[in-house]
């Protein structure tokens, strides 16, 4: 698929400080439509940041950030109407029913109850992922991987131009995993953006169409898959991975810990 030379996602010296630790040090991206955006990192390296700044979550960055065209320092928030996200972490309503998130969700994003009848489409999601029998039960007595999928849906009911995931996969069965990995190609071919966030290395190897890797607040490595192993050697994007972040004492510090639980140490 051509992608456009329009760039959906414009990022130009992004940084921002957190007391006095630099978490975002001069980010500098574009990001096109029908792109999936691989989006890894070490802990602390500012992957959820730089997510949430996107957002509109976080505020107090220095630089320009552009969504759609529109500089999002300007107050203006229509174009959140446009984006769907699936936090880290699953913070979730969950004293409401599924039916009372979902269609809360929706009218959010500007869909009106009746007339683009949120609840049937809702509904119609929750049973292709196989829980439509809890849609009216509080969400209090849902697995971790039934509220992913809550969320899941939250993020895709209003059809958005582009997908902020981070950790999405997070709970959620092997089944799951590979209808969810569909969706993200069906959606790909949609010309829908997708930023996706994790540290699963093989799902963002099998997915990804541009891999982006952040090392201390700044991008490290930027390219497709077959490009990263160009620059570095061959093999898995774990093992790329591990020799750009610089981490290559896995093997000895894993033998170390079972040592100590042997009692050896």
């Amino acid at each position: 698929m051509e992608i456009t030379k329009e760039p959906i996602i414009n990022i130009r010296d992004l940084r921002i400080n957190f007391g006095e630790k630099q978490v975002l040090n001069g980010i500098n991206l574009d990001v096109y439509r029908g792109q999936i955006i691989g989006y890894i990192g070490p802990n602390g390296a500012g992957k959820s940041t730089t997510i949430k700044i996107l957002l509109g979550l976080i505020e107090g960055y220095t630089g320009e950030v552009r969504i759609l065209g529109q500089d999002i320092s300007d107050g203006n928030t229509e174009y959140k109407k446009k984006i769907g996200y699936v936090p880290e972490t699953a913070e979730i309503y969950d004293s409401l029913t599924a039916r009372e998130y979902l269609t809360f969700i929706g009218e959010l994003y500007g869909l009106d109850y009746e007339d683009e009848d949120v609840d049937q489409k809702a509904q119609k999601l929750m049973k292709i992922f196989g829980i439509e029998g809890v849609y009216d039960s509080r969400m209090t007595s849902y697995s971790k991987g039934m509220r992913q999928k809550v969320l899941i849906i939250s993020s895709l009911l209003h059809n958005p131009d582009i997908l902020f995931w981070d950790e999405p996969l997070s709970g959620l069965d092997a089944n799951s995993v590979m209808i969810v990995k569909e969706i993200l190609s069906e959606l790909m071919a949609q010309e829908k953006t997708i930023f996706y966030s994790s540290h699963i290395m093989d799902v963002v190897e099998k997915i990804s169409n541009r891999i982006i890797l952040i090392k201390n607040g700044q991008v490290a490595v930027d390219g497709s898959f077959d490009e990263l192993k160009h620059r570095c050697k061959d093999g898995s994007l774990e093992d790329i991975f591990n020799e750009l972040t610089g981490f290559k004492e896995y093997k000895s510090i894993a033998e170390e810990f079972v040592s100590i639980v042997r009692g050896e140490k």
